[in-house]
């Protein structure tokens, strides 16, 4: 098989299968966890269930004073990578071009080598995670196989991505064939793993906010 070939795998069928995995691990993981339910609270409204959701949803991004005394470079690195994996995501020029070849959206994007300078500051900020990790011997203790699995596929996507855009692999289609693997095995993973909680986590955050503002408390 040639790279162009190879190429031509990852960007059609390849891409099309991962699509379809994602999405329905994506339904079936939002499914269960709405299928749960919840009890019916008779107890009188004090408050907005939906604006409580909201605030909770919206004050969860700013770190927690007493997790970011306990554990600083837990948060500071954790926000670095987060913030630049989301950046090149959603702000990398073909990568917007791309979402909207395939969902017909789009919006600006930032210039190439901003996109760059941050996901070299990111594949840092994952490495000295992964060494904190393994330095620590409780977390190294409560770490199972996911959490370096979940690592892995992060990583990896970052790596190929940023060695494609400097042709550091040749040749180029090859390079490129590479990242859109990783990015595949990346979507096929999320569902099934804690990578969901880039989805679960806002449901968490809303039903949590919805409780205590139905109470008349600010949470």
């Amino acid at each position: 098989m040639t790279a162009m070939e190879f190429l031509m795998l990852t960007k059609g069928p390849l891409f099309q299968a991962a699509l379809a995995v994602f999405a329905l691990g994506v339904l079936v993981r939002l499914v269960e966890i709405f299928a749960l339910g919840r009890a019916h609270n008779y107890a009188a409204p004090r408050g907005s269930a939906v604006a409580g959701g909201l605030r909770t949803m919206y004050k969860r991004f700013e770190p927690n004073p007493g997790t970011f005394k306990a554990a600083p470079f837990d948060v500071v690195v954790g926000m670095v990578w987060h913030i630049g994996f989301i950046i090149a995501l959603l702000l990398f020029i073909p990568h917007v071009e791309l979402i909207k070849s395939t969902f017909g959206i789009a919006w600006p994007a930032l210039p190439n080598p901003v996109v760059d300078a941050v996901t070299a500051i990111t594949l840092l900020g994952l490495i000295a995670a992964l060494v904190h990790r393994l330095a620590q011997p409780v977390k190294r203790f409560l770490s199972t196989p996911e959490d370096y699995l979940i690592w892995g596929v992060t990583f990896l996507v970052m790596l190929t991505g940023w060695l494609a855009y400097h042709r550091m692999i040749n040749p180029y289609p090859l390079a490129l064939g590479i990242h859109i693997l990783a990015a595949e095995i990346f979507l096929v993973v999320l569902p099934f793993t804690k990578l969901s909680h880039i989805f679960t986590a806002f449901v968490a955050r809303y039903y949590n906010g919805a409780i205590f503002g139905r109470k008349g408390v600010q949470s």
